[in-house]
């Protein structure tokens, strides 16, 4: 039997976070500049700008009576018979919590993919910090790092992981206050309504969720043929088929009906849903989810197509 895919070492974060700036790099400016989140942090980043204290310049206005002196732009009002202010836009700070599930599933690579479902989430989620630590939003991991608002945020975030590795399956966040971000990165395999039941409790308590999915080309095709041996990695259990071809057809019906149930049911719940294969760019699922993350949806929400 031909050996189409493996379980392989686990990833360290510093390689990882590496590669995350690599892949941070081939998104396009606007979508890492600073600016372009900071002006829409405000409100929970529905897009609305708004005056207040910040150190970006927004807009100028006429003057108006009893205004501070201090404010009024006297170059600017210099070219016309008008008194202008310089207003400033009002910025805070956000929180993003991110989240990679290094469960034993995440360790498998096939032959069609050139890392790891694990390596790959290492990745986004380490991008993710780092695009978001440019642009001045605290960053924090459940039960790994609490949330920092710093230039190396990507850096800590790496070390933390090093020093407390992620625990398996979906994070505790009992910890997390108010509304904030949180980013889920796995492949999801389990039962759509398994994983539901514990994610629609951190919708209800105002959390606004984005999770981005996992998975390998070959969970996906099924290539399998003749006598072929399966091991479950979270169990170690296996079973084999003496004709996988046999099954290919009724196990994809079987496996995108749960990625359609499951992205379905986030969507209910007013998260976002973005899809990603091992053998497509990282940087198409970190655009996909930055533009979830700054209010402006991508017009397909998966980063590619089985």
């Amino acid at each position: 039997m031909a050996t189409i895919g493996q379980i392989v070492e686990q990833t360290s974060a510093s390689d990882a976070l590496t590669r995350a700036r690599q892949r941070a790099a081939l998104v396009p400016d606007c979508m890492v500049e600073a600016r372009r989140i900071a002006n829409t942090v405000i409100a929970g980043w529905h897009g609305r700008r708004q005056r207040g204290i910040g150190e970006n310049f927004w807009q100028f206005r006429p003057y108006a009576e009893g205004e501070s002196f201090a404010r009024i732009d006297w170059r600017r009002s210099a070219r016309d018979d008008h008194t202008y202010i310089r207003d400033h836009e009002w910025e805070a700070a956000h929180t993003v919590w991110l989240w990679a599930d290094l469960s034993p599933s995440m360790m498998y690579k096939s032959t069609l993919a050139s890392v790891s479902k694990e390596s790959r989430a290492l990745v986004l989620m380490l991008a993710l910090a780092e695009i978001l630590a440019r642009s001045g939003e605290r960053i924090g991991c459940p039960g790994v790092m609490e949330p920092i608002s710093a230039r190396n945020a990507a850096e800590r975030l790496a070390t933390a992981v090093i020093h407390t590795p992620l625990i398996n399956g979906l994070p505790d966040t009992t910890m997390i206050r108010g509304s904030s971000d949180i980013v889920l990165i796995g492949d999801f395999l389990d039962d759509a309504d398994r994983i539901m039941e514990k994610i629609a409790p951190l919708a209800r308590r105002g959390l606004r969720g984005h999770v981005v999915e996992i998975a390998d080309p070959a969970e996906e095709s099924f290539p399998y043929s003749g006598r072929t041996e399966f091991i479950d990695p979270e169990t170690g259990e296996r079973l084999v088929s003496g004709r996988a071809e046999g099954l290919r057809d009724d196990y994809r019906r079987a496996y995108l009906a749960r990625r359609e149930n499951l992205g379905e049911q986030l969507r209910r719940l007013g998260w976002s849903f973005v899809h990603h294969s091992t053998d497509h760019l990282a940087s198409e699922a970190l655009v996909a989810v930055h533009m979830y993350l700054s209010g402006t949806p991508p017009l397909v929400s998966r980063s590619n197509t089985p």
